[in-house]
């Protein structure tokens, strides 16, 4: 029997899942677990170079459709070939795949939605079958992780499994990496902004789950306030040439720097004053707790999963999904109210120490890991 726990993560979505389970692999203990990745062409193999024992490459599309049948095969084979203890699928597509291809194989099986696809905004129609798949496929997994408690009550609301399921493990993030990395890597003037600026900022896609419409309608309304306001955002996406727009008819473009996808998120993060997430549906948010560990203010939607991380004028301020002007409010108060910023600083600060650190993920995994295999 050999000594290490042999787990073999298969993952399909790239991004926010990336960064998950590359935290997760880094803090895992490497004298316990020895890790394989199945995953979709949008992974690149040297992020996981220390990380995994063995990395797989296999085509895994986001939509659904006859590849589907390939990738199920395809999955079912590596299994076969690496026999591992447990199996762990990461996001909603890859848990259906791995979940089929799983069925019959003696293994322990766990599944992470990374935020139900049944929560996003979509037509009626497209909820109703994310929500069948996810309970078609519940019985062919021993355990369902969710990332925070909104997501574990979403579960239990549509009925997807029986509540022993389910188990909440709050998402982190690297603080000791941030911590001790290099600090101040761009500067306000490589971006064109004035050391004096107010400056607001988001992290996210320009896609309709980040809300960056809202984000910069509310931009609009804090530079008609405060003529040295400037805004950033943090990513690309197929709204940028609305956002761009909607600046350039109300005049502040020159205030508006959309950096595209960085490699570096965090060294613009810094140059923030307040930083916003408006998001309309969230699993979890990693940008909060990131935001956080950076000492910034938070102005953030109370939608789904936030509320479990923002305590509205504790470590931050909660305002309603597309509500521009109160975001716009929000901002403000956080300029003017000396005392507010510093508490919400200083509170997030704390929060994320002692709640979001990505070593805490990694012990709960372990736990479990252990705990399926007793």
């Amino acid at each position: 029997m050999r000594k290490k726990k042999r787990i073999l993560h298969v993952a399909q979505a790239a991004g926010g899942v990336d960064r998950y389970i590359r935290m997760l692999l880094k803090y895992l203990d490497k004298e316990k677990f020895e890790n394989i990745l199945v995953c979709s062409q949008d992974f690149r193999e040297e992020d996981y170079d220390s990380l995994v024992d063995s990395f797989e490459q296999i085509e895994l599309n986001r939509a659904i459709g006859a590849n589907d049948l390939r990738s199920i095969v395809e999955v079912r084979k590596l299994i076969k070939k690496y026999n591992p203890d447990i199996v762990y699928a990461h996001s909603s597509k890859a848990g259906a795949i791995t979940r089929v291809a799983d069925i019959g194989l003696k293994n322990h099986c766990v599944y992470n939605p990374h935020g139900w696809a049944f929560n996003m905004r979509c037509s009626d129609k497209k909820r109703m079958i994310y929500t069948a798949i996810e309970k078609i496929a519940a019985p062919f997994c021993d355990k369902i992780i969710c990332i925070s408690d909104a997501e574990k009550q979403s579960a239990l609301d549509k009925k997807i499994c029986r509540e022993d399921k389910l188990q909440v493990i709050f998402n982190g993030v690297d603080i000791e990496s941030y911590e001790n990395g290099v600090r101040g890597a761009i500067k306000r003037k490589d971006l064109n902004i004035p050391e004096d600026a107010f400056v607001v900022g988001m992290v996210g896609r320009m896609s309709p789950q980040k809300a960056p419409d809202v984000f910069v309608k509310m931009a609009k309304q804090v530079k008609d306030e405060v003529q040295n306001a400037h805004f950033i955002i943090v990513g690309n996406g197929n709204q940028e040439d609305e956002i761009r727009k909607y600046a350039e008819d109300n005049g502040f473009s020159n205030s508006l720097h959309i950096t595209g996808w960085v490699d570096n998120p965090m060294s613009y993060v810094e140059l923030f004053d307040v930083a916003c997430l408006l998001s309309r549906w969230e699993g979890f948010g990693l940008a909060l707790p990131e935001y956080m560990m950076a000492g910034k203010p938070i102005v953030a939607s109370r939608v789904d999963a936030i509320p479990n991380i923002i305590q509205n004028g504790e470590n931050g301020l909660l305002v309603e999904v597309d509500d521009d002007i109160g975001a716009s409010k929000a901002v403000l108060r956080i300029l003017r109210e000396d005392g507010l910023r510093k508490k919400i600083v200083a509170q997030g600060l704390e929060d994320v120490h002692n709640r979001f650190n990505a070593r805490r993920v990694s012990e709960e995994h372990s736990k479990l890991f252990n705990k399926e295999m007793d």
